[in-house]
């Protein structure tokens, strides 16, 4: 499981360094995808391809908006492997998805890890501090 919020920056080549914390659940690969938000998604191989095999097991493939997701979903998700400083390539269609620049947050999101700008990381932070306040037992549902 992931948690935190943590400040690395990406270098000059696309490479940004993950949490210490994290790096023995993905030392056996990781799978980088886009995610809503325009953020970018971590996952560990092995979750990623459960969560995939899950999921397009239960996909209607006649449904035309299943399989552009689906589609959409394989054709952005990248795997890779830490280097040897716990560092990941973010590949230029990843950075310009989330609008990455040199100051990065990476956010513990249970499942995986999420990358965002820091810019946008802190919009996204201002306009939900509220809603995550005034949250009802009701409105979290099954989530706690």
């Amino acid at each position: 499981m992931f948690f935190g919020t943590y400040t690395p920056k990406l270098d000059d080549k696309g490479r940004l360094t993950l949490p210490a914390k994290f790096r023995d659940t993905l030392a056996g690969g990781l799978m980088i995808t886009k995610s809503p938000d325009h953020s970018l998604a971590v996952y560990p191989r092995a979750e990623f391809e459960a969560m995939v095999a899950d999921r397009s097991g239960k996909a209607n493939r006649g449904n035309t908006d299943a399989r552009a997701y689906l589609r959409s979903l394989a054709a952005s998700t990248d795997e890779q492997y830490l280097d040897t400083q716990g560092r990941i390539t973010l590949s230029a269609e990843h950075r310009r998805y989330a609008n990455l620049t040199k100051e990065c947050v990476v956010t513990g999101s249970i499942g995986c890890l999420e990358i965002w700008d820091a810019q946008a990381w802190q919009d996204y932070q201002e306009l939900h501090e509220e809603n995550f306040s005034a949250a009802s037992d009701e409105a979290l549902g099954d989530i706690l």
